[in-house]
């Protein structure tokens, strides 16, 4: 069992990388929204279906780099069954976590696990790809069809 929370972050990213959750398109879906991250090539199709402003299910299709595979993989089980204000908040807390401008151990936060994903403020060009599969969320349930990280 890793310790390191290095180790433990690259050994998330793998697991989900290889065997990533909530895989597929949800038809029929009330919401969709298709990610792109032109640096890194990611593509990622988000379907899901709210109910009462609840999301009720949630996947992902698509190919981009571990991180972005990962990030929809925990992303996907992270939010399922919130509310769409939750879902909102959580994608505003991780955006910030890797960006540098929320400490996870500080702050308060309702990110769980997916605070793993804080190492990835200190490498530039992935927090895109950490971010693509939570900005194609938030346009989803906004009701926007494309979002690019350019």
């Amino acid at each position: 069992m890793a310790t390191d929370p290095r180790e433990l972050y690259q050994q998330v990213i793998i697991e989900h990388n290889k065997k990533p959750r909530n895989f597929g398109k949800l038809e029929p879906c009330t919401h969709h929204a298709d990610g792109h991250n032109p640096l890194c090539g990611d593509q990622l199709q988000l379907t899901l279906s709210v109910v009462d402003g609840r999301i009720e299910d949630i996947r992902f299709e698509g190919h981009g780099c571990a991180i972005d595979v990962a990030s929809a993989s925990l992303m996907t089980g992270a939010v399922k069954g919130k509310s769409v204000a939750e879902a909102e908040a959580m994608a505003e807390q991780f955006r910030g976590m890797v960006r540098g401008e929320l400490d996870p151990s500080t702050e308060p936060h309702h990110l769980g696990k997916l605070t793993l994903f804080q190492g990835v403020k200190d490498l530039p060009s992935r927090v895109k790809c950490a971010v693509l599969p939570w900005a194609t969320l938030h346009s989803a349930l906004k009701g926007e069809e494309v979002v690019s990280t350019e």
